[in-house]
């Protein structure tokens, strides 16, 4: 079974690279018609993502965005399905059967079929991994370092992840562990600096598994994973329409983020081509 494209790529000429693991809507044939009706409008979806970034490539960012759907495979988890966080934190998995919500996301009597989740992963989250890493490696390559920020976003409230409402500009790092605590200060510091946002380190979201993948800064690879309340640029509810009048606001503080880590970059490594 074919899955392309799996991806669009727009590649950078900066050391930074922004990844998108979970904007896609694409649902496989084999799949959509076992979705229960809520599932079908595809509800979990970071709705309107890329479109926030589309300023990067104006920077000479990268751009890496997924196509297909996390319901169809969710590329922001390993391969072996390891979990990421401890055992009393509800989280979804590679292949996940339900929704956030904790409705099914199939219909009743149906099962997932295992040799469409084994074209699955060789099919869509490969392909997805081995672009991520390729860019770095190129970037890395290029400059002596990457930077990568992991972007997502998740409706404000969702009581069966997290009590009350999620903060509006959520950075992970993994406790630390996948970016330079300076760069992390720095980035923490715009975030409190726009005091339009309530803002968190390492909250209910610390980084998915390419945060904590990819982001080895002893290797000289620094991975952020942004995880944004939807309130702060959207409509909450379906059709969640995209709202110009509060992503005005929002843009430029992602801007100012990006921009920031460049700085960085060039003030850690120095200038290279």
């Amino acid at each position: 079974m074919s899955f392309d494209p799996v991806y669009d790529l727009i590649p950078g000429d900066q050391p930074l690279l922004i990844s998108i693991p979970h904007g896609g809507t694409r649902i496989p044939d084999a799949l959509r018609p076992k979705l229960a009706p809520l599932a079908q409008a595809l509800p979990d979806t970071d709705h309107h993502v890329p479109r926030l970034y589309a300023f990067a490539p104006e920077l000479g960012i990268g751009v890496l965005a997924a196509r297909w759907s996390r319901y169809a495979v969710d590329l922001n988890r390993p391969a072996d399905d390891a979990p990421l966080y401890e055992s009393n934190t509800t989280t979804t998995g590679l292949f996940t059967d339900e929704c956030f919500d904790g409705s099914p996301l199939l219909l009743p009597g149906e099962r997932p079929d295992p040799w469409l989740r084994a074209d699955i992963l060789d099919g869509i989250w490969r392909p997805y991994h081995a672009c991520l890493a390729h860019e770095l490696a190129r970037l890395k390559d290029r400059f002596g370092y990457a930077l990568l920020w992991d972007a997502h976003s998740v409706r404000s409230v969702l009581p069966r992840l997290f009590e009350g409402r999620l903060p509006d500009l959520c950075l992970g790092t993994n406790d630390g562990q996948s970016c330079d605590p300076d760069l992390t200060a720095r980035l923490v510091g715009i975030c409190a600096a726009a005091h339009r946002y309530t803002q968190v380190l390492d909250g209910r979201f610390k980084g998915g598994w390419i945060t904590r993948h990819y982001g080895q800064p002893h290797a000289h690879v620094h991975a952020v994973q942004m995880e944004l309340s939807q309130a702060t640029y959207m409509d909450e509810d379906a059709p969640w329409a995209f709202r110009e009048d509060l992503a005005a606001d929002l843009v430029p503080v992602l801007r100012t983020l990006l921009e920031t880590m460049l700085v960085w970059g060039r003030e850690r490594y120095g200038a290279s081509s």
